[in-house]
């Protein structure tokens, strides 16, 4: 299963993926991410990613062509950030406000969306 999380924050959309990002779901994110705002940073946080099979992989690469940056915060995240030369957001450090906006370690579950 897929939750998907949007959030639009200081001119960026950020879109938290979760669970396995594969076939259907992830072409509904490449849908998602073509029909967002232009003038918008897009930034995808991979953190919570378990898998991602090719289709992911191919929509992740479509992302980064669109200026897409990264947050990857586990092992499995990096590595796929490294082996598809995935952008990453250029201070990890302070892209915590991204994860943990409300403070409190825990993202709001009203801004997720089920797949």
């Amino acid at each position: 299963m897929l939750r998907v999380g949007t959030q639009q924050l200081d001119g960026s959309l950020i879109c938290r993926l979760e669970g396995r990002f594969t076939g259907e779901g992830a072409e509904q994110v490449r849908t998602l991410v073509t029909r967002c705002d232009a003038g918008l940073k897009l930034v995808v946080d991979l953190t919570e990613i378990m898998f991602i099979d090719a289709i992911g992989e191919e929509v992740l690469s479509f992302t980064k062509k669109l200026g897409a940056q990264f947050i990857a915060d586990t092992s499995y995240s990096q590595d796929v950030c490294e082996r598809l030369n995935l952008p990453l957001v250029k201070d990890q450090q302070n892209s915590q406000w991204l994860v943990n906006e409300n403070g409190n370690g825990r993202r709001p579950a009203s801004t997720f969306r089920r797949r």
